[in-house]
């Protein structure tokens, strides 16, 4: 059986929807559950430590009310829970706001949206990993996220957008080539062409490099169906390969 005794689980947005419900399966499988939440409103404004405390109580758990929109509260949320237990086993990062705007407003939230969907987790990683890659990662991915907004927003203007993602021994190039292999040259000619008029789709990322192209995709396997009763996780942990789709269903 999966169990959590003598471990410390950290969840953001614990207070309500699925971060209580995170909360209360791991508390009910014996960890000791950090419940954050500031208790603020669906637009950010706000806050209600009670929010978190309530939760905290039912499961016997630690409230945690940080504002993650404030500078370096992921930071300060890791460091408060290091400093009462010693130890974190187990952060999930499930804190964030949805804010419907449309693209020409966006930049109205565009602050709120960064420092809670974006800056908090990543002072929660970084805290005690450091990793070399995390802000261009992040930045890519931001813009391939932006590119599908402005793909689907912009098709009733006439407007077409999609993504580029090359390699090419440019200055930023963290291996070393021989010359003559991936010149700049070799992905220009796809930049051009997602550029004029003869592309007439939008959503696509290309990818390019030493004059070989592709396009990217995402996939999902097929669905494991268990029903709508709620399965243990061990009967996910049992039936991994299948649900990753690397073996057939039984």
């Amino acid at each position: 059986m999966i169990r959590f005794d003598e471990r410390v689980v950290l969840v953001t947005g614990a207070g309500r929807g699925l971060g209580a419900a995170y909360a209360r399966a791991f508390a009910q499988r014996g960890a000791t559950v950090v419940v954050h939440d500031a208790g603020v409103e669906q637009d950010g404004s706000g806050g209600d430590p009670s929010v978190a405390q309530a939760v905290a109580d039912e499961i016997g758990g630690v409230a945690s009310v940080e504002n993650l929109e404030e500078p370096g509260a992921g930071t300060r949320v890791v460091e408060q829970v290091l400093e009462r237990f010693g130890r974190i086993d187990a952060v999930v990062q499930n804190a964030g706001l949805v804010i419907w705007e449309e693209l020409e407003a966006a930049d109205r939230s565009w602050d709120r949206m960064r420092k809670v969907g974006i800056d908090a987790p990543f002072q929660m990683s970084a805290e005690r990993t450091r990793p070399g890659l995390a802000a261009y990662a992040v930045a890519k991915m931001a813009a391939v996220g932006l590119m599908f907004v402005t793909a689907a927003e912009g098709v009733e203007h006439g407007i077409l957008a999609n993504a580029i993602s090359p390699a090419a021994a440019t200055r930023v190039l963290t291996w070393k080539v021989e010359p003559g292999e991936l010149e700049p040259e070799q992905v220009v000619p796809g930049v051009v062409f997602l550029a004029s008029e003869e592309c007439t789709f939008a959503g696509k990322v290309l990818e390019a490099a030493g004059g070989e192209f592709s396009v990217a995709s995402w996939t999902s396997s097929p669905d494991v169906d268990f029903g709508r009763e709620p399965v243990d996780p061990e009967t996910i942990a049992e039936r991994w390969n299948e649900i990753e789709g690397l073996v057939s269903r039984t």
